[in-house]
């Protein structure tokens, strides 16, 4: 039986973390099911932009740098976001891009790699096929450098191609076209038998489903701030360095903010202690501020039961979507790409669709559903991929059940096939 509108009414006025979508500021008539991509804009966020910028640049200027706490700002938000992936207290930085930083770590994760009694086995960095593609562009110039080979396989097939020969495991948590998720400790205590070590994207984690980095015993992990944690777009991405690894080898940036004493001016570089050494030129604050207004939702949601409560109501609300998609939608050639299996499944839905997925997707933007597009064909060997991101902080069941219903009418009319929505777009 078809769950209705009233139910998914039932299920928001029931919902104990419904409050938190007033932190939020969304497009009337909009279903935003997107923010795996770029999150929801905090209302709190304009009004500290604005002090950041009349107050502390154009009243404060060059003092601000410690009146304001700017100098501090890394290891502060970093510390923030620590709490949603099980790290330490300054253990974790907030800085540069996702990919900048994991040029970083993986640099540190491949030169640490040459010291282990496995060095002269080392052959491969190992990742998936369907890894996120900056991922592997920068895997791929440092395997160039270092005289290695990146080896891509298919995700299911990554532990039975974890063997002495891998210097360095590199993975995204949660995948960014299917929404799978990997035990991530398990796989690292896999890398780690084998004498290799394991570098964590966690793009589309941090904020979404609980991850404890210290548990699982990672090495390396890299991060987004501007998706799930809402820091905007261009907000800066973090990185966390294993405390056994963290004094150990120079990133390969060696800038001025990761010296030891930045203000003594020496020529000489002398790197920081501990995980601010992974930092490299000066700040971006008006971005950092904005992305500290984002993680203070995380903290309201602390009193509600924190990460836990989040996470169950993510499979609550994919688990609604796929349900409803699949009483719904059914009939019209789209299929479930991402794992029905809960611990197996982030904080999205991705319907698969051998043709016309981006018109579709496309279609439902017109309507106000906003949701992406994602490629297939033959560089991963897939469909393409309509894909939907449920984030719990702002996200009801009604929101869910309305995206189904504009679906389902796309599909019907075949509204979808109009000109207008096939005109590709450069983002997509």
């Amino acid at each position: 039986m078809t769950i209705s509108l009233k139910e998914c009414q039932l299920m928001d006025s029931q919902d104990t973390l419904a409050g938190l979508r007033d932190l939020f500021d969304i497009p009337e008539n909009t279903v935003y099911l997107d923010g795996n991509s770029l999150g929801v804009l905090p209302k709190a966020t304009l009004n500290r932009v604005t002090d950041v910028v009349k107050n502390e640049w154009g009243q404060g200027l060059i003092r601000s740098w410690n009146s304001a706490g700017w100098f501090a700002s890394p290891q502060r938000v970093g510390n923030k976001i620590a709490k949603l992936v099980g790290a330490y207290e300054n253990e974790l930085v907030a800085t540069d891009s996702t990919s900048i930083n994991l040029y970083k770590v993986l640099f540190a994760a491949i030169q640490k790699a040459k010291t282990s009694p496995y060095s002269a086995q080392h052959r491969y960095v190992l990742s998936e096929k369907s890894n996120f593609p900056t991922d592997l562009y920068i895997a791929q110039s440092l395997c160039a450098q270092f005289g290695l080979e990146l080896k891509l396989v298919h995700w299911n097939d990554v532990q039975a191609h974890l063997n002495s020969e891998v210097a360095v495991l590199m993975l995204t948590h949660v995948n960014y076209r299917t929404g799978a998720m990997y035990d991530m400790a398990s796989m690292t205590e896999k890398a780690h038998s084998v004498g290799a070590l394991a570098v964590w994207d966690l793009a589309h984690s941090a904020g979404a489903v609980p991850v404890d980095l210290n548990a699982a015993q990672a090495d390396y992990a890299v991060g987004c701030g501007y998706k799930y944690l809402n820091g905007g777009p261009g907000a800066p991405a973090f990185v966390w360095v294993n405390s056994s690894h963290a004094n150990e080898f120079h990133q390969p940036l060696a800038g001025w903010w990761g010296h030891a004493t930045p203000f003594q001016f020496t020529t000489q570089y002398e790197p920081a202690a501990g995980v601010s050494r992974y930092l490299c030129g000066t700040q971006a604050i008006i971005n950092m501020s904005a992305l500290e207004v984002g993680l203070e939702a995380f903290e309201a949601a602390q009193a509600l039961g924190g990460m836990d409560a989040l996470r169950k109501k993510s499979l609550a609300l994919t688990d609604l979507f796929i349900q409803l998609v699949n009483e719904r939608c059914t009939g019209f050639g789209l299929g479930i790409a991402t794992p029905l299996e809960h611990s197996m499944r982030g904080s999205q839905v991705c319907l698969s669709r051998e043709t016309g997925a981006y018109a579709i997707v496309q279609a439902l933007i017109a309507r106000g559903v906003i949701g992406d597009f994602r490629a297939g064909g033959a560089s991963t060997g897939e469909p393409d991929i309509l894909r939907f991101g449920f984030t719990p902080l702002y996200i009801g069941f009604v929101d869910v059940w309305n995206a189904v219903e504009q679906l389902k009418q796309v599909l019907e009319t075949n509204e979808w096939q109009a000109e207008q929505f096939k005109q590709a777009h450069a983002v997509t």
